[in-house]
């Protein structure tokens, strides 16, 4: 018999642009990109090409999309692999969140220019 897993809440699926960054086991700092599968109250699924070991800390930057406020945000996550996706399946992890801030997201400057996030419908 398997081990039956209790969510402590409703995951959401969702497709945002995400920032993954961790140390390596040599101590190297890491980062890579990649897009939020699913978000619930106290983790998240992200999809990124990358094998983490169970237990890497993570920090985790989330675009938010503009919907309904006047300033784009951006969640930004301290938390812990705890499951990693098999082969064949999307290749992610699964992360608990253990500490979270939600604040404005910052202009950017891409060619010289000053950039806002744009508005997604």
């Amino acid at each position: 018999m398997g081990i039956k897993q209790h969510r402590l809440s409703t995951r959401i699926s969702m497709e945002l642009p995400v920032e993954i960054h961790w140390k390596s086991r040599t101590g190297s700092r890491k980062q890579a990109m990649g897009r939020v599968g699913n978000i619930s109250g106290n983790g998240l699924f992200i999809e990124i090409p990358t094998r983490l070991q169970r237990g890497t800390s993570v920090k985790i930057k989330v675009l938010l999309p503009r919907g309904g406020t006047q300033t784009p945000l951006e969640l930004l996550c301290n938390g812990r692999v705890v499951r990693l996706n098999q082969r064949g399946q999307v290749p992610g992890v699964g992360a608990i969140i253990d500490e979270y801030e939600l604040r404005p997201a910052p202009r950017t400057r891409i060619g010289g220019k000053r950039v806002t996030p744009a508005a997604t419908d």
